[in-house]
């Protein structure tokens, strides 16, 4: 049983990984024995983020790169798959939040959160996919939202582009299934981390969001690991197209 689960000693790419959900995705496949390749346009940020997984005991690399821009996209991931190894597991979590009533969206604005949040995991996946496919085995794993169903006032934008990832999901799967590639999306109901901070300190919106799931409480960043170990390992080698929701319940009521 154990061995459906392992992901020891394979290597593993987490986009916007050196902090909140995609920091803590990346420890935990660094804990489940994965070489992990922590990514940040911040190369100082991406530094110490790899520093502190080598004290903690764990195999880590750093690889500076805007999912944005795939002349630097294409150049790391062909530089990572020869100096360091073939990519193993794809985790596209870089994403960004910008708030504004719709009617008030600047262009610009809407197309930054288009860029990094959807575009980005395109552009990433194509890269890797190419030495996936030649492979013949590979896990992508894309962080959706509960975003990708659910709309709440001045994110319109966000909502948009999440709910075009859990589409975009299904067509890496449709596309890239017969190559043995899994592509999969997990989506995150409210967790606790640095992007929701002004939301669970808002009394209100804490009162409301606790009431409106049925677990009454905040998701913990931790409590993704187990769907990503999940997705990332043999355990999930013929579940493809898939979005699973890590979200308490609030989905499944009204």
């Amino acid at each position: 049983m154990n061995d459906l689960f392992d992901v020891s000693g394979k290597i593993a790419l987490v986009t916007g990984s050196a902090r909140g959900i995609g920091l803590t995705l990346a420890r935990g496949l660094a804990q489940a024995g994965c070489k992990v390749v922590i990514n940040d346009r911040a190369k100082t940020r991406q530094n110490q983020t790899v520093s502190h997984f080598h004290k903690e005991g764990f195999i880590a690399f750093g690889s500076e790169f805007d999912v944005t821009n795939e002349e630097q996209v294409n150049e790391h991931i062909n530089s990572i798959e020869k100096e360091i190894g073939p990519i193993s597991i794809l985790v596209n979590n870089a994403g960004i939040q910008i708030r504004s009533p719709l009617e008030d969206f600047k262009l610009h604005d809407w197309q930054k959160i288009m860029n990094v949040n959807l575009t980005g995991a395109f552009i990433v996946s194509k890269a890797v996919a190419k030495y996936m496919i030649k492979r013949k085995t590979g896990k992508i794993i894309n962080i959706c939202s509960i975003q990708s169903e659910l709309a709440r006032p001045t994110i319109a934008p966000y909502t948009a582009s999440k709910g075009g990832l859990k589409n975009l999901t299904k067509g890496m799967a449709t596309d890239w299934g017969k190559y043995n590639i899994q592509s999969n999306g997990i989506a995150p109901g409210y967790f606790k981390t640095d992007m929701t901070k002004a939301l669970y300190e808002d009394e209100k919106f804490d009162k409301w969001l606790r009431s409106r799931t049925p677990s009454n409480r905040w998701g913990e960043p931790e409590e993704l690991i187990g769907t990503l170990i999940f997705l990332s390992s043999h355990a999930s080698d013929y579940v493809n197209g898939q979005t699973i929701y890590v979200d308490g319940g609030m989905l499944a009521c009204v």
